[in-house]
C-alpha cells in the first residue's frame, strides 16, 4: 500500500450512521482515510461511475432499493474497487448472497467498531492487490512461448496459459478442470511414473516426454515439474513448463542418422578392402585353373566359384559406393534422356498391372554426372517401387527444374543455396512405416523375404547422390504409397537464374492470410512476402484463420493454407472461407503433394496449388499467378 490516503465512499441513507462512521475513521490507528457519504441508491450509481474511490461501504436497505441490487449492478457495469456491504442485523442468506455477488466483505452494524472497520477496509484493499499482481503474473505468463499450466495431483488442470492453448490446440475454457489424460496422451507412461515419484522425493523433475494431443499431433516437449503447495485451495500442485522441441529434435535425428550412416560407412570401407583382397587372389587363382584343369567336372565347378566370386566383388563394389561414392567418369547429362530410357526398360519388364506416367518441365536444366550410376539409381527406386505394387498401381517419374534459397536450406540439413534438377519417383504402393523409415538407407537393412534382398540399393543411391552433391527426401504413409525425391545440383544456370531474380514478383501492398500450424514456415513465409512489399498476418489453425478473415475480409486479397493441421483441417477451412466469400482466392499447401491431394483441393474450388517446402520464388509466382487470374 502507498502513503496516500484510502477513498472511501459510505452510501446509506441514515445521517446518524454517516456521523458514527465518520467518528470511527478518526480512530483509525493505521490506515488513513478520506470518507464521503451520499444517501441514496441514485447517487451511489453516479459516484461509482465515476471511479473516484478505492472502497465502498454499502447499507444494505436503501429505500425501495437494496445494497445487493446496487453491489450486482455496479460489478456488472466493471466497478473493480471491494464493495464491504453493512446491515442492521445478521442474516446468513444475506451475506451468503453478497458474497456470491461479489462483495469483499459483510459487516453487521450492531457488532461494528473502529478497529473492525479499519480491519476490514484494510484487508479489502490488500486483497484487490494482490489480485491485481495475479491478474498481471497470468499476463505475464500468457505472453511466454513455454506452455505453462497447474495441475492437481489426480491430473486436473487448474491454470493454462496461451502458449498451452496453441501446443495443445485446447481453449482456456476446455482446459480448466479437465484431466490432463484427456488433453492429450503419453507414449511412455512408465517415464511418467518415475517423475512423479522423483517429484514427490525432490520437488522438482526436468525431463522430454514425448506426446500426441487429442487433434492426432506427435510432440517432444522439454518438460520442467515443480512441487506447488496450496494453489487454487489444493493443498499440492505441480507447476508444468512444457517447451516444444520436435523441430529441435527433427534436427538432432538428421544429424544423428548422419553420423551413424558415416560411421557405418567407415567400418563397410574397411570390410570392403578386406574383403577385396581375399575375392582379388580367389577370382585369379580361378581364371588360372579353368585353362590348366582339363577334367569334366572341374570344368563344371570352375563357372560356380568364378560367378561368385564376381557377385562377391560386385557387393563390395555397392558397398564402397555407398561409403565413398565410387568416382566415376562425369560428364553433362540431360536427365530426360536417362528418364526416357528407364521407362523403355519398364515398360518391356515391369507387369502391365503397373502404369508407368513420366512428367518432364521443358528447359530441363542439365547435371553434371556419371550417366552409369545415375541410371542404376533411377532403376533401383523404380525397382522398388514395383515391388511395393505387387497388385498393380501407378509409377509416376516426374523431373522439373528448382532453385533453393536460403529458406529452403533453414529447413533440410543436407541443401545448399542454389540450382537443383529434382527427379521424383512415385508410387501407390505399400508404404513405409514411421518405425523404419529412418532405416532403410542403412546398408543390409531390407524388409523383403530372406534371398529377395541385399539390403544394399537403396544406401548405394545415397551414396551416389551424395557423391553428386545431392540430397534425398523421402515420404511415405503405409497403405498410400511412397515418394522419393532426389536433388542434383545443376549446372550452367547462372544468366538464367539471374534472370529469374531480376523478374522476381513484387507485390502492390496487399495483405496475406498465411495459415499453418509450423511456427518456422508461417514466419519465413510472412518474412518473404513483406520483403517483397506484401503484408502478412498469421494463424497457426483453421478456427484462427476464420477468425481474422472475419475480421479483415474487406482488406485480404488472399489466403495461403496448409492442408493438413490440428482443430481444423485444410479442407474444412477452404469451404468455411468459401461460405464466407465465394470470391476468395486461395493456394493450398502440402508436403506430401499426392496427386489425390491436389486433386481433392482443386475440386473445392482453389486457384493453386503449392508444395512444400517451396522457396520464395515459387511463392512469389503462385502468388502473381493466382492474382492475374480473372
Amino acid at each position: 500500500m502507498d502513503n496516500s490516503p484510502i477513498r472511501v465512499l459510505l452510501v446509506d441513507d441514515g445521517e446518524d450512521d454517516y456521523v458514527l462512521t465518520r467518528n470511527w475513521f478518526s480512530e483509525f490507528r493505521v490506515a488513513e482515510c478520506e470518507l464521503e457519504w451520499v444517501d441514496n441508491y441514485e447517487a451511489a450509481k453516479i459516484a461509482i461511475a465515476q471511479c473516484r474511490h478505492d472502497v465502498y461501504l454499502v447499507d444494505y436497505r436503501l429505500g425501495v432499493h437494496s445494497g445487493l441490487e446496487l453491489l450486482r449492478e455496479a460489478i456488472n457495469e466493471g466497478c473493480s474497487c471491494p464493495i464491504i456491504l453493512l446491515t442492521g442485523q445478521g442474516d446468513w442468506e444475506v451475506d451468503l448472497e453478497a458474497m456470491k455477488a461479489g462483495a469483499a466483505d459483510y459487516l453487521e452494524k450492531k457488532q461494528l467498531n473502529a478497529p473492525l472497520l479499519e480491519r476490514s477496509i484494510r484487508y479489502a484493499i490488500e486483497r484487490k492487490q494482490t489480485e491485481q499482481e495475479i491478474r498481471q503474473q497470468a499476463a505475464l505468463l500468457d505472453i511466454a512461448n513455454d506452455a505453462i499450466f497447474v495441475q492437481d495431483l489426480d491430473g486436473q488442470v487448474l491454470f493454462w496459459n496461451q502458449a498451452a492453448e496453441r501446443l495443445y490446440d485446447c481453449k482456456k475454457t476446455e482446459a480448466i478442470g479437465t484431466n490432463t489424460q484427456k488433453l492429450w496422451q503419453e507414449k511412455d507412461l512408465s517415464l511418467l511414473q518415475q517423475a512423479l515419484a522423483t517429484l514427490q522425493q525432490k520437488g522438482c523433475w526436468k525431463g522430454e516426454l514425448s506426446q500426441t494431443t487429442k487433434s492426432g499431433k506427435e510432440i517432444i516437449v522439454e518438460s520442467s515439474w515443480t512441487l506447488v503447495h496450496e494453489f487454487a485451495h489444493k493443498p499440492k500442485c505441480i507447476l508444468i513448463v512444457n517447451t516444444e522441441i520436435t523441430q529441435k529434435k527433427q534436427l538432432e535425428a538428421q544429424f544423428l542418422r548422419a553420423q551413424r550412416l558415416e560411421s557405418i560407412g567407415t567400418l563397410a570401407s574397411g570390410i570392403a578392402h578386406d574383403l577385396n583382397n581375399i575375392l582379388a587372389p580367389i577370382l585369379m587363382t580361378a581364371q588360372l585353373l579353368e585353362s590348366q584343369i582339363k577334367d569334366e567336372r572341374s570344368q563344371r565347378l570352375l563357372p560356380i566359384l568364378t560367378t561368385n566370386a564376381k557377385r562377391g566383388a560386385n557387393l563390395v563394389r555397392q558397398v564402397l559406393s555407398f561409403t565413398r561414392g565410387l568416382e566415376g567418369e562425369r560428364t553433362l547429362l540431360q536427365l530426360k534422356h536417362l528418364i526416357g530410357e528407364i521407362q523403355q526398360v519398364i515398360k518391356e519388364t515391369f507387369p502391365k498391372s503397373i502404369e508407368v506416367v513420366t512428367r518432364i518441365s521443358q528447359n530441363l536444366w542439365t547435371v553434371s554426372g556419371d550417366a552409369t550410376q545415375l541410371h542404376q539409381v533411377l532403376m533401383n527406386l523404380c525397382v522398388n517401387a514395383r515391388d511395393a505394387m505387387p497388385t498393380g498401381g501407378s509409377l509416376t517419374i516426374t523431373a522439373e527444374n528448382f532453385s533453393i534459397d536460403e529458406n529452403y536450406a533453414k529447413m533440410n540439413l543436407d541443401a545448399k543455396i542454389g540450382p537443383y534438377v529434382v527427379v521424383t519417383v512415385t508410387d501407390t504402393g505399400t508404404g513405409i512405416s514411421s518405425q523404419i523409415l529412418d532405416r532403410i538407407f542403412e546398408p543390409f537393412f531390407t524388409t523383403k523375404e530372406l534371398g529377395k534382398g541385399t539390403g544394399l540399393g537403396l544406401s548405394t543411391v545415397l551414396g551416389i547422390i551424395k557423391s553428386h552433391g545431392g540430397f534425398i527426401n523421402v515420404y511415405s504413409e503405409e497403405g498410400k504409397g511412397s515418394q522419393f525425391k532426389v536433388y542434383l545440383p545443376a549446372q550452367d544456370t547462372k544468366e538464367a537464374l539471374d534472370e529469374t531474380e531480376l523478374e522476381l514478383p513484387a507485390g502492390n501492398g496487399e495483405l496475406i492470410l498465411v495459415v499453418d500450424d509450423e511456427d518456422a514456415i508461417r514466419d519465413i513465409t510472412k518474412t518473404s512476402l513483406e520483403a517483397h512489399n506484401y503484408k502478412a498476418i498469421t494463424a497457426s489453425d483453421g478456427i484462427e484463420a476464420i477468425a481474422l478473415y472475419a475480421e479483415h475480409q474487406e482488406e485480404i486479397s488472399l489466403v495461403l493454407t496448409d492442408m493438413v493441421m490440428p482443430s481444423m483441417d485444410g479442407l474444412t477451412t477452404i469451404r468455411t472461407l468459401q461460405k464466407m466469400n465465394p470470391n476468395v482466392k486461395i493456394i493450398a499447401v502440402s508436403g506430401l503433394a499426392t496427386h489425390d491431394k491436389v486433386n481433392t483441393a482443386y475440386n473445392v474450388g482453389i486457384q493453386a496449388f503449392l508444395p512444400k517446402p517451396y522457396t520464395a520464388n515459387q511463392l512469389l509466382k503462385t502468388i502473381r499467378t493466382v492474382k492475374d487470374k480473372i
